[in-house]
């Protein structure tokens, strides 16, 4: 019976040590409105170093970004187009690169408000989430970007000129990547519901029809063209990811 209240009383002292915020430091309002100033400050710093450095490098980033096209011909339908994607590119490259300096950021503002059992997530789902981002660019240029260019292509093929607007072409491609990029982070959003005891792996699974159904739906709202393949492409890659966040909870235990 003793040994049963000292494991009790054990295990209730590690909850509470968990759920503390280690060095609490009471601030007031206008503290915390001067710290989110200045981390989106340097924040804003960092992206646009980023944009500058981008835009020196901008026309190997537009032949690589270009690449999936094949040979298809490029036209500047109005003056200064060319300039101005060559802006956008660089503008997304920037905060892409960027993006792990403005992340830190964000971090150093929140971390003193989390818990002990809060912080130790942080880790995994930070490392976790940037993986699944670039995996989620990768696969956008190397599956659904070619695919959707091949079924644009096959579709006019004998009836019409392959010319595309460069502007209208790199809004298609930087949208569809960012997109992907962001519903490759369905795993990390599943893990971390998982492990703060919110949602239940089973729980996860007993709604799959509900996450067939949203991912078809995702795949047409996140997907910048209109046809089928890529949507299926995409719903199809949200779904395995659905189901790999499941298959990681309950292997954890979750």
């Amino acid at each position: 019976m003793a040994t049963t209240d000292i494991k009790t009383s054990s295990s209730t002292d590690q909850q509470t040590y968990l759920n503390e915020i280690p060095n609490d430091i009471e601030m007031s309002l206008f503290d915390h409105l001067e710290e989110l100033r200045k981390r989106i400050f340097y924040g804003l710093i960092a992206v646009f170093i980023g944009i500058i450095g981008c835009f020196i490098f901008v026309k190997p980033l537009v032949k690589w970004l270009q690449f999936p096209a094949q040979d298809v011909e490029f036209l500047q339908l109005a003056p200064g187009e060319f300039f101005f994607v060559s802006i956008k590119v660089a503008g997304y490259s920037g905060f892409l690169i960027s993006s792990p300096f403005i992340l830190y950021q964000i971090l150093q503002f929140i971390l003193p408000g989390l818990t002990r059992r809060e912080r130790r997530l942080l880790g995994p789902v930070v490392l976790g989430s940037s993986i699944l981002f670039l995996l989620g660019l990768s696969f956008a240029y190397w599956a659904l970007i070619p695919a959707a260019l091949q079924f644009f292509i096959s579709y006019g093929a004998g009836i019409v000129a392959q010319s595309w607007s460069i502007d209208r072409y790199f809004e298609f491609i930087l949208l569809l990547m960012f997109s992907t990029g962001l519903a490759f982070q369905i795993p990390i959003i599943q893990l971390t519901l998982g492990f703060l005891g919110i949602i239940s792996s089973k729980a996860m699974l007993k709604r799959w029809r509900v996450i067939v159904l949203g991912s078809v739906i995702l795949g047409a709202v996140l997907t910048p063209s209109t046809d089928p393949l890529t949507q299926s492409l995409l719903a199809t890659a949200v779904l395995g990811l659905y189901f790999a966040g499941i298959g990681i909870l309950k292997l954890t235990g979750n």
